[in-house]
């Protein structure tokens, strides 16, 4: 299959791409700086999305294709209406210009993965969501407000199977998102936030891999339907559960909470989003359970003790 990538440059992306070119596939990178940050086995092509014309022809093919949706502004921002906005727009813009490009085509794409996030749920408190929840009408505008557009501009692409992939946090060696959960334990601060009672939703990369896959049509065993579809670990925990055993992880056997406006100065210095710990959300895939799926990395302490934490 030949797979386009967008997005191909962060840590989902090269995973993703490191995967599929070891299989054999032809894997086209979409990239705003060809050159910069190379991929190993892909082929680069350098993308606007105001200019779709100019790399159109990267869809073009004999065979099957498969479109990959990951771009997007990082998340890890302070939640100014700017930078609001600009995560926002980064990820419809990216969108838009791919669906563009697919009706360009004489045929629909075979497979589309749309990326998303369980973030589309806001702060969910203990309510347990699976694809069966409703989707939320309205919600914190750095959240729902962002996914709510992105996964709509996804809507009329031309494509014969489209999966959204609404993924929770994903554990990966060496990513922003694992070191800056491991930061505060490190430096001591690992006991709970603000009551640690919201929930944390996690995945490790090589069950976001194989669900990823299976959205191409690329694992024999699971074939996932024409809708979102949750890519989270069936175990998600409290905040309080997360910080010990991140604190175990890290070797350090003691922890200080956090309370919230400690956390809130805190996110000031390091420019980043104090929602992001304060809010959680309790999901689960029912697709996946009702499919058979079997998580390779169930708990969050297998999944950290293979990431060698």
């Amino acid at each position: 299959m030949k797979i386009i990538i967008s997005g191909a440059s962060g840590s989902l992306g090269r995973a993703l791409a490191g995967s599929l070119v070891s299989d054999g596939h032809d894997v086209v990178a979409l990239t705003r700086a060809p050159g910069r940050h190379p991929i190993p086995g892909t082929t680069e092509v350098g993308w606007d999305p105001a200019d779709v014309a100019a790399w159109a022809h990267a869809l073009e093919s004999d065979g099957d294709v498969g479109i990959v949706n990951l771009a997007g502004k990082p998340v890890d921002c302070r939640p100014t209406e700017q930078n609001i906005r600009e995560l926002r727009d980064s990820r419809v813009r990216a969108t838009e210009a791919l669906v563009a490009a697919s009706e360009r085509r004489g045929q629909p794409v075979d497979r589309w993965v749309q990326a998303s996030t369980t973030a589309i749920y806001g702060d969910a408190g203990d309510e347990h969501i699976t694809e069966h929840t409703p989707d939320p009408v309205d919600g914190l505008p750095q959240m729902t407000g962002i996914v709510l557009p992105w996964e709509a501009a996804a809507r009329d692409a031309n494509a014969t199977h489209r999966v959204t992939l609404r993924t929770s946090i994903v554990l990966d060696r060496n990513t922003p998102a694992l070191d800056r959960l491991l930061l505060p334990a490190k430096l001591g601060f690992g006991g709970a936030i603000a009551g640690g009672r919201q929930w944390f939703s996690w995945i490790h990369v090589h069950d976001w891999l194989r669900i990823a896959r299976a959205a191409l049509g690329l694992e024999p065993a699971l074939e996932l339907p024409d809708a979102p579809v949750i890519a989270a670990a069936p175990n998600p925990v409290r905040n309080a559960d997360l910080m010990r055993s991140l604190r175990e992880a890290a070797g350090v056997p003691f922890g200080l909470p956090t309370p919230e406006f400690v956390l809130r100065l805190a996110s000031i210095g390091l420019r980043t989003d104090p929602l992001l710990a304060l809010t959680g959300r309790r999901t689960t895939s029912a697709v996946l359970a009702e499919r058979g799926f079997e998580f390779r990395y169930p708990t969050l302490e297998s999944a950290l003790a293979d990431l060698g934490t």
